[in-house]
């Protein structure tokens, strides 16, 4: 107002006018400074991938693990999505009481799958009880993570470790009516010892039952 001088006396709605022009350009300048920092959709899926996605070059963590009932819709669910969620590949055979999930990534990834699958999934949970809550106890969720089989939930980590390259593409699931079918799967591949180990241990673990 003093800045106008005497035209703020003499003409109180110029002045209104003048005002209001200069917070609407403000508003304006703010509002583009913001859409210019805001991601687009594909650069902020980039940004989400590039955090997640490890350097597998040389080196690609793999875990074996072995579901006794794999027949909650739900636990797919979650499995199939965080999976992709990681970024991570591999097979999931599923066969009567042996089923079979093989995951490879980098350690982070396997490091927070491995949660998802020894303590997050309540396995003994039939279809229609209740969900289990993905944000459940971080003490149950360390004390699991840092178990290598969780069989009084039903999921068991057979075996991690490492090799030089991937053996799949995509994370995949196989309905897979016979054992010898299952094995074709990973054979395909060249990875059949994965299912070899973790059927076996169902066959031993059956017998000693």
């Amino acid at each position: 107002m003093r800045v106008l001088g005497s035209d703020a006396v003499q003409d109180p709605s110029k002045v209104e006018a003048y005002v209001r022009a200069q917070m609407e350009s403000r508003k304006r300048a703010h509002e583009a400074a913001n859409a210019a920092r805001k991601l687009t959709k594909e650069q902020a899926r980039y940004k989400r991938i590039k955090k997640i996605r490890e350097d597998t070059t040389h080196t690609v963590h793999v875990a074996v693990y072995r579901v006794k009932d794999f027949s909650n819709p739900s636990h797919r669910f979650k499995v199939e999505t965080n999976a992709n969620q990681l970024l991570m590949t591999g097979l999931v055979a599923l066969h009567s009481d042996c089923n079979v999930v093989v995951v490879e990534g980098g350690p982070k990834q396997q490091r927070k799958f491995q949660r998802l699958m020894l303590c997050r999934i309540k396995w003994r949970e039939g279809k229609r009880g209740t969900v289990a809550n993905p944000s459940s106890s971080f003490a149950h969720e360390d004390r699991a993570a840092t178990s290598e089989l969780d069989s009084d939930t039903g999921c068991r980590l057979i075996w991690k470790g490492t090799v030089k390259q991937r053996a799949f593409d995509k994370i995949q699931f196989k309905a897979c009516p016979t054992e010898l079918y299952a094995r074709e799967q990973f054979r395909k591949r060249d990875v059949e010892h994965y299912w070899d180990l973790a059927y076996s241990g169902a066959i031993l673990e059956t017998l000693d039952s």
